[in-house]
């Protein structure tokens, strides 16, 4: 096996993770009717337990938070022993596991929405972009502005789908806070035009972010509690006139509140990874806990931010759905096969659960050469 700090051991907070290869967050879009994971899903997560930790899939807090058709929630009962099932063999499997709390926030549609109603957002602004329904996409209509009355509701909303998500066996959870999604607009100037104690200054602008981390980790300890951020990623729509501010205060805030990992997309997401004049790694000098590096992360650039120092953690997504066994094809550097971006999104098994790990011919062929 490569001689590298890749493939060692770290500790995060409560959990020993055997190597800092991360799986991301992947959105597929094959929960069964409820937004209850499958049996596919069970078999997916295991085949890809190899991974220093894995965090899950987005799942909807709420239907409220739910911008996608066929995710998977954490808010019934029937989730919650849908997703024990993936721990469950997770954990046989010798794997750790975090959950992605989401509330998508204006990112949705009426199809996706309790009683057809209006997606939520801190201020009126309407993204230019489609939802996923059933139906195909649609048009994304104008949000309805969050009342300030209201926020304590979806932090609590937060703080039950956490209880849950221990209830289903999870080693911890990470929050949303990126690419567009409910936090992040709140984050940033282009979708906060709120005038309340909730918008304007960096302080009131990461206010609600912050009132939900302090939810999660009122639950769970903020030791098994993760964040994403994309500062600079125009995912769905969102931008910020000087997100290096706002990041950097958003950072050392969490950083004072003990997080385990800050999980940082460096750069536009699955795009150009330094296209402005604020380099999203460098908020690792404001944080205590693990830096997790994402995207288009190569396994020498990976090897290479490790043994600099320059990330603790290295997250990998669109390789893990074509290589359930990455983390050994990257320590004996195999040949990694080509995922298949028509399966990505919806489907049945093809393209989810039937990628082929090596054989063992290749695996000892490989391992020799390296």
């Amino acid at each position: 096996m490569a001689k590298s700090k890749l493939f060692e051991p770290i500790e995060m907070g409560p959990n020993r993770l055997a190597n800092r290869i991360v799986m991301a967050p992947l959105t597929r879009s094959r929960a069964g009717p409820g937004d209850v994971p499958t049996d596919m899903h069970v078999e997916y997560y295991r085949q890809r337990a190899s991974a220093g930790l894995i965090i899950s899939e987005g799942s909807q807090i709420t239907q409220e938070g739910k911008g996608y058709a066929w995710t998977p929630g954490i808010h019934s009962p029937d989730q919650v022993e849908g997703w024990k099932r993936v721990t469950d063999a997770v954990h046989e499997a010798g794997g750790k596991i975090f959950i992605q709390l989401w509330h998508v926030g204006r990112v949705s549609h009426p199809d996706l929405q309790p009683g057809g109603a209006l997606p939520v957002a801190p201020s009126a602004v309407r993204p230019n972009g489609k939802a996923f329904t059933a139906d195909g996409f649609k048009d994304i209509p104008t949000p309805r502005v969050l009342a300030a009355s209201e926020l304590p509701r979806i932090a609590e909303d937060f703080a039950k789908a956490a209880e849950n998500a221990r209830a289903a066996g999870f080693d911890g959870a990470e929050i949303h806070s990126a690419n567009g999604y409910l936090l992040h607009q709140f984050l940033a100037d282009k979708t906060n035009l709120r005038e309340d104690e909730f918008g304007g200054s960096i302080e009131n602008r990461i206010r609600f972010p912050l009132e939900v981390v302090d939810a999660v980790t009122g639950v769970l300890g903020a030791d098994r509690v993760g964040i994403r951020i994309s500062p600079v990623s125009p995912a769905n729509d969102v931008a910020d006139s000087n997100p290096g501010p706002v990041f950097t205060a958003y950072t050392e805030a969490l950083s004072a509140r003990g997080l385990a990992y800050l999980h940082v997309i460096e750069g536009v997401t699955r795009g150009d990874r330094d296209p402005a004049p604020f380099k999203p790694w460098t908020l690792k000098e404001h944080f205590s806990g693990l830096y997790m590096g994402n995207n288009s992360y190569t396994r020498d650039l990976a090897i290479e931010r490790v043994e600099d120092g320059l990330a603790d953690l290295v997250c990998f997504g669109r390789l893990f759905i074509s290589n359930p066994d990455l983390v050994e094809r990257l320590a004996i550097d195999a040949p990694l096969a080509e995922w298949d971006q028509s399966t990505f999104y919806g489907g049945d098994a093809r393209g989810y659960v039937d990628y082929p790990a090596l054989t063992e011919a290749e695996r000892a062929r490989y391992a020799k050469a390296a």
